[in-house]
């Protein structure tokens, strides 16, 4: 029967169902026309049917929805005896309509009302949330039964025996059984479905996360189990298997779809408003949160750390393989970053256990890597500030610092300029690449990067010649009198890589011979920031030459892909030179974590999660003055390296005449054995720069986070043609 005569046969059996009084209701479900598939139920009632039946008769589908749950109550109450089909397509039908009626402030509100349960009352919502919780947990359904006896009451089943992996809180391994997968994945998507109130409330309510909050109170009897069975799914999960290639092509993976639903889940469970009304930690009301936060043994934090790297690492593997296509690509790694975040948030200790192991860096690798795939892709900019949050995260801790020594051997394949050297190198590299080949978009993280650089320099042992370059040219780039002249915060861009200068040669001078030579053979770029003119004739003159151009980024970019400091000719170049890149964006702000995106968009077919990102306002008038280029002129760092300067180069310049050196391997040579000990300024303190939650981010989480499941939820489109509020949606 085709899609169109299915539609018709639906509305008149919605109609029957609805209008008659007293009809019997098992004639609904037993219709020969419900569809063996999801999407097929999707196509069979279209939007603007739920639409009309909402607006023209609200009775009609208030009823509808009321028989739908019903039914999966039947179900719960009779677990001997489930009919799985009619359940299934209860809960299907629930997941259809339910979007469209969260759109409409008085239909949100229509789940909250009280309905008569038992003897007393109960709101609609806490009815089916109660319903899905249970059949999570029940045997034939979504759990093999341990001695496979009938259960005819699911209140005899301790939910805590049945965890569905083996992992945290359980050792049990418990048969895989696909059709099980199956419902178990169908009743949650019918639980996120409900979750996405959040995308529709307008951001004043403040009862927008309430389905989460009930969902997740000590009040839900199976809220230990359920968080611990989502957990172990999605971190004991291996796509590989046994490591055959192609072995993935030659059987359908059901456990896939579940994995991708209950991390989806999963993370949207451990939300919270940052203001929490009681409780100070705000975890006291949300027990997904509050578990996470209390695990604490080892071996689970092994379990979880090697899970999520082992799926971040998936797309490098499958993509550098020998073979192409030979291994099974997961496509969920942003929302694995988004629980890896979570993870290290609300559970200290565990971000402590990633920081004591070099597996720090297992999981840096793979951030590194999907960034750097990234930077040019306009709908991927959310999942860089994702990754980039998670280090500035780490970069907090000194031992992510130190950890970053280790010897690098590539494995990824991540597109950067070759080079031998350690992590510290390909995480400059990857940010060198990232501020001047990235998306304009990125400008907002320019301060976060270079606060990741800072907070990680002073334990840098030994940079190599490539990545001292690319250094050298952000100092180049980022100090050409235009770009500190037009804007008020690009000033803090310099102060920042001084900083990280700074650091180096004051706390490990002897290893950096590199960073040092090359400062030294590109130290007219250090001369002209510190002889910068800015007065005002000075400032109008630079900015006079640019005025209608401002806005012409490939101007900006031509400007700064050649450099205007010439090499002094008596050293030769070393390693590879600054390249050719550039900020590749004109003036901006550059807020870091201030900066985070307030609104998201989507582009293209059903979209690609944008952000729009909100750095603070600069007035549209603002325009560089003497005093204020005097002021912060007067505060730059360049002590340290003037002094460096002072001592080294006429050394060098000796050597180089005395004898008529043209190599640089003698003079990097003569620099390893130097030493500055007695003639620098006294070492200035280590200044960590750490990630401070604020409610500001913790609402751009929450937009990238339902932007991603938004966009990864098309088997069925889910939320497809409502009317979104988080975020914008553009289509193509």
């Amino acid at each position: 029967m085709g899609a169109q005569g299915s539609r018709v046969d639906f509305k008149q059996a919605v109609l029957d169902l609805t209008s008659k009084p007293g009809k019997d209701d098992e004639q609904f479900w037993d219709q020969a026309w419900w569809p063996d598939s999801v999407n097929d139920i999707f196509a069979m009632i279209p939007g603007e049917d739920i639409r009309k039946l909402r607006d023209e008769s609200p009775k009609n589908l208030a009823t509808l929805v009321y028989k739908a749950v019903e039914k999966i109550q039947f179900s719960r109450n009779h677990p001997g005896n489930i009919d799985q089909k009619k359940t299934i397509n209860a809960i299907r039908l629930l997941t259809r309509m339910i979007p469209y009626m969260l759109e409409d402030a008085e239909w949100r509100g229509y789940f909250w009302s009280p309905i008569p349960h038992g003897d007393a009352t109960k709101p609609l919502a806490a009815v089916l949330l109660e319903t899905l919780s249970d059949l999570l947990f029940c045997p034939e359904f979504t759990i093999t039964h341990a001695n496979g006896q009938k259960v005819n009451d699911l209140s005899t089943i301790d939910s805590c025996e049945y965890i569905w992996e083996a992992g945290v809180g359980s050792g049990n391994k418990p048969p895989m059984v696909a059709q099980h997968y199956q419902n178990r994945s169908e009743i949650l998507k019918l639980l996120l479905t409900c979750f996405s109130e959040v995308i529709y409330a307008p951001v004043s309510d403040e009862n927008r996360l309430r389905w989460i909050c009930h969902f997740t109170a000590v009040t839900n009897p199976h809220v230990l189990p359920i968080f611990t069975s989502l957990l172990n799914i999605v971190c004991a999960y291996d796509p590989v298997r046994y490591g055959l290639p192609y072995n993935y092509l030659l059987y359908n993976d059901s456990r896939e779809p579940l994995v991708e639903i209950a991390l989806q889940v999963l993370i949207v469970c451990l939300d919270k408003e940052s203001q929490p009304k009681s409780d100070d930690s705000g975890y006291q009301d949300n027990y997904f949160i509050n578990y996470l936060s209390r695990i604490h043994r080892e071996e689970d934090f092994d379990f979880m750390l090697k899970g999520i790297t082992r799926l971040l690492s998936n797309p490098i593997h499958s993509s550098s393989s020998y073979l192409p296509n030979s291994t099974k690509r997961v496509n969920f790694h942003q929302e694995l970053l988004v629980l890896l975040w979570k993870c290290c948030e609300f559970n200290q200790k565990f971000m402590f256990y990633v920081l004591k192991t070099s597996d720090v860096l297992d999981i840096l690798v793979p951030i590194l890597y999907h960034i750097s795939d990234a930077r040019n892709d306009s709908a991927r900019v959310g999942l860089i500030h994702m990754g980039v949050f998670i280090i500035l995260l780490l970069s907090g801790e000194r031992n992510f610092g130190v950890r970053l020594n280790k010897p690098y051997t590539a494995k990824a394949n991540i597109n950067v300029q070759a080079f031998t050297g350690t992590h510290a190198d390909l995480l400059i590299l990857v940010f060198h690449k990232l501020i001047t080949t990235g998306n304009y978009r990125l400008q907002s993280l320019f301060d976060c990067f270079l606060t990741i650089m800072v907070n990680v320099s002073p334990y840098m042992k030994s940079l190599s010649m490539v990545a001292a370059n690319k250094l050298v040219h952000l100092v180049e780039a980022f100090s050409t009198p235009w770009f500190l002249f037009s804007s008020p915060t690009n000033p803090q861009l310099v102060f920042s890589l001084l900083e990280v200068f700074n650091n180096v040669i004051q706390y490990q001078f002897d290893g950096n011979s590199n960073l040092i030579y090359t400062i030294i053979r590109k130290r007219n770029v250090f001369y002209q920031l510190s002889n910068l003119s800015t007065d005002a004739a000075s400032i109008a003159k630079t900015l006079s030459g640019r005025k209608n151009k401002s806005a012409n980024r490939d101007e900006m970019v031509d400007q700064l892909k050649s450099p205007t400091t010439a090499t002094p000719p008596e050293f030769p170049a070393a390693g590879a030179g600054p390249g050719t890149a550039s900020p590749a964006a004109g003036p901006s702000t550059t807020a870091g974590l201030a900066a985070t995106p307030a609104l998201a968009t989507m582009t293209g077919n059903v979209g690609s999660w944008e952000e729009k990102p909100t750095a603070p306002e600069v007035p549209e008038e603002w325009i560089a003055t003497q005093e204020w280029a005097e002021a912060w002129k007067s505060k730059l760092p360049l002590q340290t390296i003037m002094r460096l300067l002072q001592v080294l180069v006429p050394q060098v310049e000796k050597i180089c005449i005395d004898k008529g050196l043209t190599d640089e391997s003698e003079i990097l040579k003569f620099l390893q054995h130097g030493t500055l000990v007695g003639l620098l300024p006294v070492p200035h303190p280590i200044v960590i720069r750490r990630y401070q939650t604020n409610v500001g981010t913790n609402h751009w989480f929450r937009i990238y986070m339902w932007g991603v499941i938004y966009l990864r939820n098309t088997q069925p489109p889910i939320w497809y043609d409502t009317d979104v509020k988080l975020f914008e949606i553009q289509r193509a």
